[in-house]
This record gives C-alpha cells, structure tokens and sequence, in this order.
C-alpha cells in the first residue's frame, strides 16, 4: 500500500505521528520545485511571468520556495500580500485582485503592488485617491470553465470582475481618473478545456484593443489536476500553445507585444501535499447500512469533499506485514466533526451522496493518508470548528528530512481573542 503514495513511506508516517501527531499536512519539496518549473515553460510569444495563487496554501515556506523559483504573486486581499511581503517577496512582483479592496490598498500601491481593479466601484475608489496612474482591470469574459459551478468564476453568475458589457464606462471612468490601464486581466475558472482557453484569450484580446496602453494581459484560472485515475488533467502545453499564437496574430496586426501572466495554484500545490490522519474509531450500521471509518482529522482540514463532492485519493496503511491479512471491502471515510457532512468519501459532485471506497478493512491506529491535498485545503478548512485546532504543517525536504513549517494549534491560540464582558 505504501508504494501506491506519491512520496510518502510508511517510515515517514511513523515518524510523523512520534514526532509532529496527526492530522498533518505534509508537503514534499521536490514535487513543489518541479511544478514550479513546468509552470515558467508555459508556451508563451513575447515573455512570461507566472504568479502562484497563494489563496491555495499561503503558509511562508511555500511562498520562499516559489520565490526562489521565479513565481511572482496573485493575491487576493491586503492580507495576503502582508503575508507574501513577510515571506521575502518584493512589492514589484505581487499583484492584487480582490473583492474587497479595503483602503489599505493605498499604502501598498504606494510601494509598488500592482493592482487590479475588478469593478465599477474600484474604478472610482482609486480614482478619486489621485494618486495611483498605472493600473489593471479585471473583466468577467462572460465565458468560464469549472469542474462545476462554484469553481467557475466567469459568466453570468459570477461576481468576479468588470462585467464584458461595462466597457464602455471602465473606458471613460479610466479617462476621467486619467487612470493608464496596463494590464487586462480575465479569470475563468479551475477548468481545463482548451477551447475555452482559446475563446477566453481572443475575447481578453480584444478588450486589450480598447486600452493602447496595455502591455501585459493576465489569463487567470486555474489548471485541473488528476486527483483520481478517471479525470484528466491540464496539459499545459496544450492549453498554451493556441493562445501563444493568438499573441503572435495580435502583435502582426497591432503591433503590439503583449506579455502573458499566468495565475496557477492548483497546479501547483495539489499533488504536493498529502494529509496525514490516523483511524481512532470503526462503527457499521448493519448489513444493510455501511461501515464508517471515522478520522482523527476532517473538514477541519479539508473542505473540498463536504463543499464540492471533490474526490481524493485514499490510502489506509497499516503496520508492514499487516497487509495481507486485511481482506479489501467498501467503507465509508468520515471526518471527527460533529457534523453529518463531515464526509471524505462523497459520490463525485454530490456532497451529500455516500460513495463507499474499497480500501483495507481499517482499524482503530491504521494510518489514513488522504492526497492531492495541497491546495485549497488547509487554506481554506472550516477552522476551529468543534475546537479542534489547525493542524500542523510538514515539509519533506528533497534529502528526505522531515522539518515543521506550521506548528499546530494550541488550545490557549484557539481561544486568546475571546472577551468576556
């Protein structure tokens, strides 16, 4: 069993429980650097500069490694980009869009965060602050492309950006506020459809015809991984190279050599990371019922299944030796919230549908090994729910040492802004 994990042995779980506990979230170095640099060959006509997502996993030690790497910075609130400043990233290779663009953006436009506006209202906001010249506009294409809906951020039931039919007024209030609009950026989604790609960029393309001052657009979305052996991943490559010649036709009927970013965290991350948890309860409701596998850990630290009927490779590891004596049945994997949604094994797209895993028959102290847990998981769990604190975080460096990043939670954190009048 333990050959079928991505990089993770059976000694490297011993030695997670004797000396960081579970749940844990370990992530493996060699995996991260590699990603990093098949990102930076995205195909691209006249330059690249890939920005990390880092609302996947903004944890300090990733951001040092992808900095290391090249990657700039998307960020998506004022506190992120403390956060990537505070890990050792330059104003100069951060960027901003956001929901909510508090007025702490005024200090961070002054020391260099690029920023991009994603409504009418921004446009007025930093407008009438006077004091900013060059900015981005973020646009919702009217097209996207998701695993489903609430991982599609582009099309008429998204709140993301400038609608595409808004132009005309981003154009005169950018005018009015003698704004300079250097950058066009679109968002469409964790999708991984070329043809999408392909349309996104042309329509992004074209809002670029309407800013002569532009000179880098921004394609947004992410790019789908494998988590499970029937999905089929982004072929970077693939999805690139259409749109690389769409730059080129731009340039020889413009003029105009636009650069390209590119906004990936997924990618990045998921594979990079695996959730270490321990089984610390086995019940069935019957021959007719199901047997439930109950975790040490669960929507505490990751979210997806409970939010999306995401699906993650499951690994139930017992001692060596052991495997041959535990015969392979359906069970369903549950997390320790008191929560009937607390679910790890949801029918695909279908949160609420219980979908059996055939896995070695668990029990009480088996080792669980939940993966392609990198992203969008510890960032984003529902924390602190029942009181269970934020669980740690694990580097595997590339000699194989195992080192913390993120201690857990104590108790006395969970509960240390708590006023009692």
């Amino acid at each position: 069993m333990t050959d079928s994990m991505r990089f993770l042995t059976y000694d490297d779980l011993d030695e997670i429980q004797m000396e960081f506990g579970t749940p844990t979230f370990v992530y493996d170095e060699a995996t991260l650097r590699a990603n990093a640099r098949e990102v930076l060959n995205f195909p691209n006509a006249f330059g690249l500069f890939p920005r990390y997502a880092m609302k996947a996993a903004p944890t300090a030690a990733i951001l040092r490694i992808f900095n290391e790497e090249g990657l700039g910075i998307d960020a998506s609130s004022v506190h992120e980009v403390e956060r990537a400043v505070r890990a050792g990233f330059g104003t100069e290779a951060i960027s901003l869009s956001t929901q909510e663009l508090a007025d702490d953006f005024i200090y961070w436009a002054q020391d260099g965060i690029k920023i991009n506006l994603c409504s009418i209202n921004q446009i007025h906001k930093i407008g009438r602050w006077g004091k900013a010249t060059r900015v981005g506009l973020r646009f919702n294409p009217g097209k996207g492309s998701g695993g489903n809906n609430r991982t599609n951020v582009g099309g008429l039931a998204s709140s993301f950006g400038i609608w595409k039919d808004d132009l005309n007024e981003a154009i005169k209030l950018c005018q009015e506020y003698k704004l300079v609009v250097e950058r066009i950026h679109t968002h469409i989604g964790s999708g991984s459809d070329p043809e999408v790609w392909k349309m996104v960029a042309s329509m992004t393309l074209h809002l670029a015809r309407a800013f002569p001052s532009v000179e880098t657009i921004n394609l947004g979305g992410g790019y789908k991984v494998a988590r499970m052996p029937d999905e089929k991943p982004t072929d970077l490559q693939e999805v690139g190279a259409p749109v690389k010649e769409l730059f080129k036709s731009f340039a020889e009927e413009t003029g105009r050599q636009l650069k390209l970013e590119i906004e990936p965290g997924t990618f990045l991350l998921a594979h990079a990371c695996s959730l270490v948890t321990r089984v610390q309860d086995v019940t069935s409701t019957g021959t007719d019922g199901y047997r439930f596998l109950k975790l040490d850990s669960g929507m505490t630290e990751i979210l997806r299944p409970s939010l999306y009927g995401a699906q993650h490779p499951i690994h139930l590891v017992c001692e060596p030796g052991q495997q041959k004596f535990r015969e392979s049945m359906e069970q369903v994997v549950v997390g320790h919230c008191c929560e009937s949604g607390d679910l790890l094994t949801p029918a695909p797209g279908d949160p609420e549908a219980l979908a059996p895993r055939i896995l070695p028959r668990g029990e009480i102290g088996d080792f669980c090994v939940i993966e392609g847990a990198g992203a969008y998981c510890s960032s984003m769990a529902t924390k602190n729910y029942n009181s269970f604190p934020e669980a740690a975080e694990v580097i595997k460096k590339e000699d194989g040492r195992l080192a913390h990043i993120r201690k857990r939670q104590t108790f006395d954190q969970i509960i240390e802004n708590e006023v009692v009048p």
